[in-house]
């Protein structure tokens, strides 16, 4: 049985997840090229080629963006952290660097099932890594502050299971009947605007 031991405070970890995030956030614009020497007709076909890109940055920053938030959110509640929490977060974080890797696969490839899964499959991994890190807080608290968010530890777990569940059931979803499956990913948005709306009563 793993045994929980205060390891320090979790500033350094919130930087290492800024830094990775931001790194992460970087590494989705390299992909951006139009060629030189282009004619104007050339020119015009390189600029829709990238609509594709673009569509899959967006998805991406606002993907990596949620999770960086409540990567914060949840630690402004936390006091101390032990080797779990730091193990678990690291898996978090590797998970977050990997997805510049899946967002290219469905901005290049976009219409193959294999790469939406691939893609839903990197979200549902870095929601479960976030949810263990918050179940663990919600059984430990030594770790956490005095304080804690509106609405509770649970609250956020339930906001991070609706990703983790939405995004898993996209994978067998997308190989049956392929792109179409991203539409299932907009079900999230009524559902996390409820939650939002019961934490902000909280307060």
């Amino acid at each position: 049985m793993w045994k929980s031991n205060p390891d320090g405070d979790p500033e350094r970890l919130v930087a290492l997840a800024d830094g990775v995030f931001a790194i992460a956030l970087t590494l989705l614009v390299l992909d951006f090229d139009v060629p030189r020497g282009l004619g104007s007709d050339q020119y015009d076909d390189a600029l829709r080629e990238l609509l594709p890109n673009l569509g899959a940055y967006a998805l991406s920053v606002v993907v990596l963006g949620a999770f960086w938030r409540e990567h914060r959110r949840i630690f402004g509640f936390v006091r101390q952290i032990d080797g779990q929490v730091i193990t678990l977060s690291v898996v978090g974080l590797s998970i977050a660097a990997l997805v510049p890797f899946p967002t290219k696969l469905l901005s290049e490839y976009g219409r193959e099932p294999e790469s939406v899964a691939v893609y839903a499959a990197a979200v549902a991994a870095l929601g479960t890594a976030h949810l263990a890190v918050l179940l663990v807080l919600l059984r430990r608290p030594w770790l956490r502050g005095e304080t804690e968010p509106p609405g509770g530890f649970r609250l956020y777990a339930i906001d991070l299971a609706v990703t983790v569940v939405v995004f898993a059931l996209s994978i067998p979803l997308a190989l049956a009947v392929g792109a179409a499956a991203m539409w299932l990913w907009l079900a999230m948005a009524p559902v996390k605007m409820a939650i939002g709306r019961r934490a902000d009563r909280a307060r």
